[in-house]
């Protein structure tokens, strides 16, 4: 069973996600924090992460480079609210090693392919 891990600040995003997931048998573990992310990677070593990029503390791209530093095969998925207009922070995911990007509001069927084509 793959495991994902689901970083978000906003709790109903977190819950929405991991309940999606769990239906398709995955094991979800989420976090509300950077911080928290990186624990939890340190102890659970999941196939996967999904981690939004803005979040109150460590925000998700210095969380992408810790995880990175510590695990470089580690898969991270980088959750935005913003189409990548944003340039340079998409360049600092892809420079740190993220393996996609998507977009909130989440798209669960876009969701779902992109994790299912990471997790193959």
């Amino acid at each position: 069973m793959p495991k994902l891990l689901i970083v978000d600040d906003e709790n109903d995003v977190r819950e929405f996600a991991a309940n999606f997931f769990r239906k398709r048998k995955m094991d979800c573990l989420t976090a509300a924090s950077g911080e928290e992310a990186l624990t939890i990677t340190e102890k659970e070593n999941p196939d996967l992460v999904l981690l939004d990029i803005k979040m109150d503390g460590i925000d998700g791209i210095e969380t992408l480079k810790r995880m990175r530093e510590k695990n470089s095969t580690l898969k991270v998925i980088m959750v935005t609210g913003r189409k990548p207009d944003d340039q340079e922070a998409f360049n600092k995911c892809k420079d740190y090693g993220a393996t996609d990007y998507i977009h909130k509001p989440l798209e669960l069927d876009e969701l779902e392919k992109i994790v299912m084509a990471q997790l193959k």
